[in-house]
This record gives structure tokens, C-alpha cells and sequence, in this order.
């Protein structure tokens, strides 16, 4: 008889495909496969691409060139480390009871007993490794500096949530994303691009941080009741809703603000129009309304808002 709970993704795989979608076992590996899916979180994917597509923009703006292979490896390995993010966040989070029945945000495999905590972890490292191998060509392009990037990179998509210090259980979710999804994220891509440092790279980089940080601070407003009972110690926590709002502000004003130092011209500004608009409509909505499902509409548009401001990133850097 096979343990759903326990198949892993490579097992699951295996059975669906000699199964089939037909009858009960195929049935319940179709649904074991989709319970994978759920716990990967692939609407978080975007803040893994934006950063390699605007390092990628802003090294072709800089030196005229871009190579599509180092491109591809580079958005693989982010994507891998934030699918394994996730994965261990879903496991850690059930782990220390902070996904409750009370939560607002979507359904987490882990807690609901789609899939069992062994198979989770197990996933997490395996997108690891894959994280690894499409960084292997990085390394062999850029020599230690990819080393140095990806220590921590992975130690972090374990530590968010988990180890002695875990990021996002101390107040420490919203400078995690900045530094690691904005400044090392771009940095790193225009450095696999062009071999060179930018300081052009660091305030794209500082932009799209504070843009995806905007996610993060939306996210723990929404869930700042079950964080509070979990001792989950997120800003929401601990600094309370008035001053989380001005936090949003003031990120989506950097980050505006970095796209003037990059692109003075009028015409050039005008393509940040549409996101500008989604970020002020955000904070109108967040600043009217009380955490609670609505909430989940505002994530909706604050990932809206990081990938128009990729589309005009791109278009001024006429790629």
C-alpha cells in the first residue's frame, strides 16, 4: 500500500506517470503532486526573476551586451533557492505551531497534513541541490565571488525560519529581502554579466529590495494577530501597524526615488507611471483597511507593482 503523505517528489513523479491520472491510487499521486505545488508557493517566484531580469536589463544598459546562457543559469539557481525557501518555511512553520487554523494567508501543506514533515525537508534540500547545479557554470564564469554569494544564500533559505536565529521570527524578514532578494540578487547578476562591480547595480538593487520588502511587510500585517500568539516577532509585532505603514512608504519612495537617479529623463519616468500608481493605490488600500483577508488583494498588487517596475526598468534600458 503506498504512504501518500511520505512519497517524495521523485517517487511521486514515478507513480503518477505509470499510474496514470485514472483510478484511486491516480487520483491521490495527482493530488500528492499538486500538494508539491502548494507548498512551492509559485506565486512567490516573481521575487526571485525580477531581480535576475533587472540585473540582466542593467547590464546590457551599461555595456551594450548580455549572455542569455548566464542569464538562464542565474534565474535556475534563484528560482531553486526560493522554491527551497519556501519549502523549508511550510516545514519550520508547522514545526512551531505558527500555521494555525486561525491563518489568513493560503493553505500550507505542511500543517494541514497534505505532506509529511520528513518528505517537506527532504523536497527543500533537493531544490538545493538543483540550486547548485545551475550554479556550477556561474562559478566556473566568475571564480569565488559566486562562492561567496551562495554560502549564505543557502544557508538562509534554512535560516529564514529556522536555526538559532531564525530572520523571520525575529523582525528581521523585511532587511533579509532587501539585502538578499534586492542588493546581492542584482549586484550578482550584472557581476555574472559583465565581471564588473556596479554602483549603478547597487541602487537597482536597493529598489528592487525595498519593492519586494513591500511583500514582506504587507504579508506579516495580514497574519500580525497569529504571529503575535506564536511569538512569531515579525515588525508587525513588534513595531505595530502605524509605524509598519511608513515603512512601506518610505521603501516605495527609495525605490522611486533610485529610478530618478538612474533614469532622469521625463520620458524615461513616464514607463514607472503605471507601477507608481499600483504602489500609491497599496498604500490607500493598507492604510484603510484593518489586517484581514483583504489584505491578500494588497500582496496581489504589491506583486503587480515589482513586476511593472521590471517591464519599466527594462524599457529604459531598451533591452
Amino acid at each position: 500500500m503506498l504512504h501518500y503523505a511520505s512519497l517524495t517528489l521523485g517517487e511521486c513523479v514515478i507513480t503518477y506517470f505509470f499510474l496514470g491520472v485514472r483510478g484511486h491510487s491516480g487520483f491521490y499521486v495527482a493530488a500528492h503532486m499538486n500538494s508539491y505545488l502548494l507548498a512551492s508557493r509559485p506565486k512567490t517566484l516573481p521575487a526571485a526573476i525580477v531581480p535576475v531580469w533587472v540585473g540582466c536589463a542593467l547590464a546590457y544598459h551599461l555595456t551594450g551586451a548580455w549572455d542569455g546562457w548566464l542569464a538562464f543559469y542565474t534565474v535556475m539557481g534563484a528560482v531553486w533557492i526560493q522554491i527551497a525557501t519556501n519549502f523549508f518555511n511550510d516545514a519550520i512553520d508547522s514545526e512551531k505551531g505558527a500555521d494555525t487554523d486561525a491563518r489568513l494567508g493560503p493553505v500550507r501543506a505542511t500543517a494541514t497534513g497534505r505532506l509529511s514533515l520528513k518528505t517537506v525537508y527532504i523536497a527543500a534540500f533537493v531544490c538545493l541541490l538543483l540550486a547548485s547545479a545551475f550554479g556550477w557554470p556561474l562559478f566556473v564564469a566568475r571564480g569565488w565571488p559566486m562562492i561567496v554569494i551562495a554560502v549564505p544564500s543557502f544557508y538562509l533559505a534554512y535560516g529564514y525560519t529556522g536555526g538559532p536565529f531564525p530572520l523571520a521570527y525575529k523582525g528581521l524578514g523585511e532587511l533579509f529581502v532587501i539585502l538578499f532578494f534586492g542588493l546581492v540578487a542584482v549586484m550578482g547578476t550584472v557581476f555574472v554579466q559583465t565581471g564588473v562591480w556596479y554602483v549603478e547595480a547597487l541602487v537597482a538593487g536597493l529598489a528592487i529590495g525595498c519593492l519586494s520588502a513591500v511583500l514582506i511587510a504587507i504579508n506579516n500585517l495580514r497574519d500580525v494577530d497569529e504571529d503575535s500568539s506564536n511569538d512569531k516577532r515579525t515588525l508587525a509585532v513588534k513595531w505595530g501597524r502605524p509605524a509598519v505603514l511608513r515603512l512601506v512608504w518610505m521603501m516605495c519612495l527609495i525605490a522611486y526615488t533610485s529610478a530618478v537617479w538612474l533614469f532622469g529623463s521625463v520620458s524615461g519616468l513616464l514607463y514607472f507611471l503605471p507601477a507608481f500608481i499600483v504602489g500609491l493605490l497599496i498604500i490607500a488600500n493598507i492604510y484603510k483597511h484593518l489586517p484581514g483577508q483583504i489584505y491578500n488583494k494588497f500582496l496581489a498588487m504589491a506583486a503587480l507593482q515589482l513586476i511593472l517596475y521590471a517591464v519599466a526598468f527594462m524599457l529604459n534600458c531598451r533591452v
